[in-house]
């Protein structure tokens, strides 16, 4: 209904783990649930364009914001999903952020989505479930696929991905180790998940 708010900050609220924005839009101030990262680049005053998603239920209406149209749809996604309510959804875009998000749900690492307050096993695995094929999709038609060119082959890319996830390690450091070890040219030519792994490691390690 509404795809986009443009305007002015005129307040920001924190109360229970929820920031709400009040926005000015041609003299008429929008109350928007924000995910907090927005606060990051956010401030009173200043003139912002907010993506936004009307969500309504018997007892509220509540318009959330998102600082882009590709994280509304990512939380479109997830309150599809039995069981995730908004509050969740913000929770999980809030502590992981959109690219870590989408990655942990399409190699399936229930883990890193269960670092999220409220967040436990069943859900982080119901969650996995019922998106990963969608956000697959998604993720490419949106042209967020991080993994570099010299990064392993698609047909070992989750494996090789997902195992160093579940080690602890970062989306960012991931894709970085990879396009480094990936330089190689013996490397870059093998299919094998477990060479690739302990080529990375080995550099994340140095």
């Amino acid at each position: 209904m509404i795809g986009y708010l443009k305007g002015t900050v005129a307040y920001i609220q924190k109360a229970n783990n929820r920031v709400t924005l009040t926005l000015e839009v041609g003299q008429i101030g929008y109350d928007i649930q924000i995910v907090p990262r927005i606060l990051q680049w956010v401030g009173i005053g200043e003139t912002v364009q907010i993506f936004t998603h009307l969500h309504v239920r018997e007892d509220q209406v509540v318009l959330f914001g998102f600082d882009s149209a590709a994280e509304r749809d990512l939380f479109r996604q997830l309150v599809s999903v039995s069981g995730i309510g908004p509050q969740l959804a913000l929770a999980l875009l809030d502590t992981m952020g959109l690219q870590d998000l989408v990655q942990a749900i399409v190699v399936g690492n229930t883990r890193a989505l269960s670092r999220t307050p409220g967040v436990g096993t069943k859900t982080a695995e119901r969650i996995a479930l019922e998106l990963k094929t969608k956000l697959a999709e998604w993720r490419q038609q949106a042209g967020m696929i991080t993994t570099p060119s010299s990064g392993p082959v698609l047909s070992i890319q989750e494996d090789v991905e997902m195992t160093l996830l579940a080690l602890g390690y970062t989306n960012s450091e991931i894709s970085q180790a990879l396009q480094t070890v990936g330089q190689s040219s013996t490397l870059s030519k093998t299919a094998d998940a477990e060479e690739w792994i302990r080529s990375a490691i080995a550099w994340l390690s140095r």
